[in-house]
């Protein structure tokens, strides 16, 4: 009988037991974390901060005009390619002004409420930069952003130019005879807009000191002089060694036809060239800069 009680109760002392081993352990882990944040001499250890959170940029949207050609969407792409490249973890979006999709208005909408720039792929000023695109933005109350300057005339544009013309056959080292008989028309699309015609021309100057060869701006369209007319202007002037160099942003229409008009050699549009991809960064830093410097809730105003 007693033998058969000592039996029931040794489950009852060995959970007394276990209690007290558990009770220990908690009181040592305790202890052990409460001497973690102590020194030596005493003084308390300073706990470890999380690094802090990286502020999100500001989105880039660079807006391109759009075309029918396939090639122009291809390069578009390309080149955004390589500005994730130049800048890894900048969110980068694209919008059209017409033709292809996404259009820039439904671009904007699919945005999350924040700040952005929008970096007009587009060579100068003209009705697309003053009037489309702030436009577009008006429909988007939820953002808080600036339109960049279009990207001409700027050097990293006539080191473009010149790499395409090298490309296509130009002799980056000529004699003087081969210098006095060139000559190269910059072709670009057109535009009523007057301020367009002197970023054109502006960057037709910067071209030739690159050159050192005459560069005469002419137009695809809507403005004077033509392409065929600027190739006849330079003979005149015995410059019969003639390049056109393409100035457009991708393969389209215009830049077909002006190339087709060229007597020796026509140069690529400027396309995903390096140079084209840290040029839109360079608007669109020198857009956030600018904000700091004088911060405008939603301008509609290019920077």
């Amino acid at each position: 009988m007693t033998a058969s009680k000592h039996h029931r109760d040794e489950p009852t002392g060995t959970a007394h037991l276990d209690s007290t081993a558990q009770l220990m352990t908690r009181i040592t882990s305790q202890l052990g974390t409460q001497l973690s944040h102590v020194r030596l001499d005493g003084s308390r250890r300073t706990p470890p901060q999380a690094p802090p959170t990286p502020p999100t940029r500001p989105a880039l949207v660079v807006v391109a005009h759009g075309s029918r050609d396939p090639r122009a969407l291809a390069t578009v792409h390309a080149l955004l390619d390589k500005v994730r490249e130049e800048r890894p973890g900048l969110p980068v979006h694209l919008g059209h002004i017409e033709l292809n999709e996404p259009l820039l208005t439904d671009t904007l909408a699919g945005l999350a409420p924040g700040r952005a720039v929008l970096a007009p792929l587009l060579l100068s000023r003209g009705y697309h930069v003053k009037q489309d695109i702030p436009a577009a933005l008006a429909t988007a109350p939820h953002l808080t952003a600036r339109v960049a300057p279009p990207l001409g005339p700027h050097p990293l544009l006539v080191e473009t130019l010149y790499a395409r013309l090298v490309e296509a056959g130009w002799d980056p080292r000529p004699d003087a005879r081969t210098r006095r008989t060139s000559g190269v028309v910059l072709a670009a699309a057109g535009s009523r807009d007057p301020d367009s015609a002197v970023d054109t021309a502006r960057t037709a100057a910067l071209l030739a000191e690159r050159l050192g060869v005459p560069v005469v701006p002419a137009y695809a369209s809507a403005a004077a002089p033509t392409v065929p007319a600027a190739l006849r202007a330079l003979a005149v002037r015995g410059r019969h060694r003639a390049a056109v160099a393409a100035y457009f942003t991708a393969p389209g229409r215009f830049a077909t036809q002006c190339a087709q008009a060229a007597p020796w050699i026509a140069a690529a549009p400027l396309g995903a060239h390096t140079a084209m991809a840290r040029l839109l960064l360079h608007r669109y830093d020198g857009t956030l800069a600018s904000t700091a410097a004088a911060p405008v809730q939603r301008q509609l105003t290019s920077a």
